[in-house]
């Protein structure tokens, strides 16, 4: 077995260990829990294998990434981990068939708290914040603001949400 081969299948091992703890983790899955519990199942890893810190900080990322993105496309909606995945389960091993499930069933417990935080999550910048002047837009309903000076950002004004990100361009 080749070296990277031997490192994709840690990987891959460690990734399903984590989606595991996950599964087992606390019933609540708000953003700040969910890190909490990422914290702790990396830091699991850490000691259960040999990593070196890029292959922890790319497995954290990774599984972020895939969490933050499942439960995005159950906020707006999205009908199943099956569709969201664009296979069919039957075709993934059944313990990440299950974490999963019990992810995305336990993400929908707080779904107001939780499109905020994914909101906070698109965002450069927040209600109260001091910013330099150019174009922003609210990341909740993509009104524009234009900031013509140094200006304490205040809540956007057509649907009272409180995150903003640059327009570009």
């Amino acid at each position: 077995m080749s070296e990277r081969h031997d490192q994709e299948h840690r990987l891959s091992r460690a990734y399903e260990r984590v989606l595991e703890r996950l599964e087992k983790g606390a019933g609540d899955l708000s953003w700040e829990s969910l890190q909490r519990e990422m914290d702790d199942a990396i830091e699991f890893e850490a000691e259960f294998e040999t990593y070196t810190k890029d292959e922890l900080a790319l497995l954290r990322a990774w599984i972020e990434r895939d969490m933050r993105d499942l439960r995005g496309f159950l906020a707006r909606g999205g009908e199943g981990i099956a569709t969201w995945l664009g296979i069919d389960l039957a075709t993934i091993s059944r313990r990440v068939t299950e974490a999963l499930f019990s992810i995305a069933d336990r993400t929908t417990v707080d779904q107001v708290r939780f499109e905020d935080d994914l909101e906070a999550a698109r965002a450069d910048y927040v209600e109260g914040e001091m910013a330099v002047p150019g174009r922003m837009h609210c990341v909740h309903c993509e009104t524009e603001v234009v900031l013509e000076s140094i200006t304490r950002l205040e809540p956007c004004h057509h649907c009272g949400h409180r995150y903003f990100a640059r327009t570009s361009g």
